[in-house]
């Protein structure tokens, strides 16, 4: 470390984080938007109404809409609506019996026909016609599984991401010795000092989030990223392990024996809130349903617990027994889970859940200006050799497709949720399609004009379309702001307010960006000076 070792960790932190610096802009901003993916989906399936009715009777309607259209299947389970997602989603698996293969000429179904599903207004017990989308969903599996990726090399990816974001973060408390007095510092109009300023501050503002967020999310896939281990104690049967540290309970093998009627799903529910002290129920699982051996697992809402691990219940359908409950767990695992419990946030309140989004934006606002900063330090050095490398048009052309090219394509996932037709054929894959498309067209815009003027177009395009998305809801659904206000129903006039938010952000992003001027830099102020000095001495000569 010839420079000395400070200025080893700023080298270190300059080239992890503009190496990975794009696809974690990705990342951040896929996770961030992650935690109201609830609200997203809901955003998104306007024709869900809201939730009138206890668990207790949703659980009841849910019980008798599987028995008259999944009394066959070996499965069923159930998610129960809660203030974030007021329709029930419900699962089932049939028989392999009862699965009729596809006729000549037909498309196989998705699972191989053995698998149904449902979304259940749990005010009437009817089926929900809902458009089809991925919703919030997409966001979430985005930002690990990166869609087109192979799942595997995705999530390769990914950590390596995590992995350098995490040496930035230790590097860059390393090289800021000034680091709370740069919190506090920031200054207007200086060019590459006000970069800077804004990076630093972006940084510190939210830094024990970005560092714990960064390694929980390195902690949540710990398994595929360090295998040996496993390898070494499950030498020959690594299922083991699996089943050991995160199994839960063990899955119901015997075969069904006969026919009982089960009892009240609502005697079973209180059976498991009693045990549990008052905590609410989130879903439940039936196995062998109508069978005189039938068993049903009743699962504990998130609540305030930390862990990802949820609690359940095993009963007997039929006499009400409690046969089991989910094994304690060891240090280990109780650890992965609260680990995993804070990269999600599920326990989050309304209140803790905006300072978490708020926190994300922060760490999306910092690799922003951090892969923009870069290419700021070097055009002096590009300027004097009277050319711009391609380095630096490449770094240009890929902060402009990002920065500004992922809020288009963010905005323009949410129009072709009202655009596309309610019956369009692979709807759901069409919206995502549609994410990438507007990306892709970003990008590409960029690479042929990474000029300034490029970000203003962006930045106004992207302001153009969150600002107006909520008269394309108005114009296309009647879940409106005109509407939801005075309804009271706040998941769906917050989304919109949101989006007016994030317009009137970009719109200023885009003004600043179309009225700023680099300033001069010390050599160009000098020499400006000599040559106004020395235009005012031959003024004076000529007087004489």
């Amino acid at each position: 470390m010839k420079n000395g070792f400070r200025q080893s960790m700023a080298w270190l932190h300059t080239w992890t984080g503009l190496l990975v610096g794009w696809l974690l802009l990705l990342i951040f901003m896929a996770g961030t938007a992650s935690y109201y993916r609830e609200e997203i989906s809901r955003w998104m399936r306007p024709e869900l109404p809201a939730t009138t009715v206890s668990t207790d009777v949703a659980a009841e309607r849910a019980v008798h809409y599987l028995q008259e259209h999944a009394g066959q299947a070996e499965t069923w389970f159930v998610t129960l609506p809660d203030p974030r997602n007021p329709a029930m989603r419900m699962f089932w698996r049939n028989p392999e019996s009862m699965v009729k293969p596809p006729e000549e000429g037909e498309r196989r179904r998705r699972g191989g026909g053995r698998f149904g599903d449902a979304t259940v207004d749990p005010n009437t017990g009817d089926k929900l016609e809902a458009r089809e989308t991925r919703g919030g969903e997409f966001f979430y599996r985005l930002h690990f599984d990166l869609h087109y990726i192979p799942v595997l090399w995705a999530r390769y990816l990914v950590g390596f991401c995590a992995m350098f974001m995490l040496v930035a973060i230790i590097t860059g408390v390393i090289t800021h010795k000034k680091i709370f007095k740069d919190f506090f510092t920031f200054r207007k109009d200086k060019g590459l000092r006000s970069w800077l300023d804004f990076h630093n501050v972006s940084a510190v503002m939210a830094l024990p989030y970005h560092a714990m967020i960064t390694y929980t999310g390195i902690v949540t896939l710990m398994v595929m990223y360090l295998p040996w281990g496993i390898k070494a104690a499950y030498p020959s049967d690594e299922d083991a392990f699996f089943s050991e540290a995160f199994g839960g309970m063990p899955e119901v093998s015997a075969p069904a024996e006969g026919r009982a009627a089960p009892l009240p799903i609502q005697q079973l529910l209180d059976s498991a809130r009693a045990h549990w002290k008052g905590v609410d129920v989130s879903g439940f699982s039936v196995t062998r349903p109508g069978a005189a051996n039938a068993v049903i697992d009743i699962r504990q809402r998130d609540g305030r617990r930390l862990s990802i691990d949820t609690p359940a219940l095993r009963y007997d359908m039929v006499t009400g027994k409690l046969l089991m409950e989910s094994p304690a767990t060891g240090a280990a695992t109780a650890t992965r889970g609260v680990m995993y419990g804070l990269h999600l946030a599920r326990f989050a309140d309304w209140g803790l859940r905006a300072l978490f989004f708020l926190s994300g934006l922060t760490g999306c606002l910092m690799v922003a200006s951090g892969v923009v900063l870069w290419a700021v330090k070097e055009r002096p050095k590009h300027a004097k050799s009277g050319r711009i490398g391609f380095g630096l048009r490449l770094v240009d052309a890929l902060n402009i497709g990002a920065v500004a090219g992922l809020p288009i394509a963010f905005a323009s996932y949410f129009w072709a949720n009202r655009l596309l037709p309610l019956q369009a054929p692979e709807r759901a894959d069409a919206e995502v399609s549609v994410f990438f498309y507007a990306w892709g067209a970003a990008l590409l815009a960029a690479f042929v004009w990474p000029k300034r003027v490029m970000w203003t177009w962006q930045l106004y395009l992207g302001a153009a379309l969150f600002a107006l998305l909520p008269l394309l809801n108005a114009l296309t659904t009647q879940a409106h702001l005109g509407v939801t206000i005075p309804a009271g129903d706040w998941v769906l006039a917050g989304f919109d307010l949101v989006m007016l938010a994030f317009g009137a952000m970009l719109a200023m992003c885009g003004w600043r960006m179309q009225r700023w001027t680099p300033p001069l830099s010390a050599a160009e102020k000098k020499k400006r000076a000599a040559a106004a000095g020395g235009g005012s001495a031959v003024a004076v000569e000529a007087k004489a």
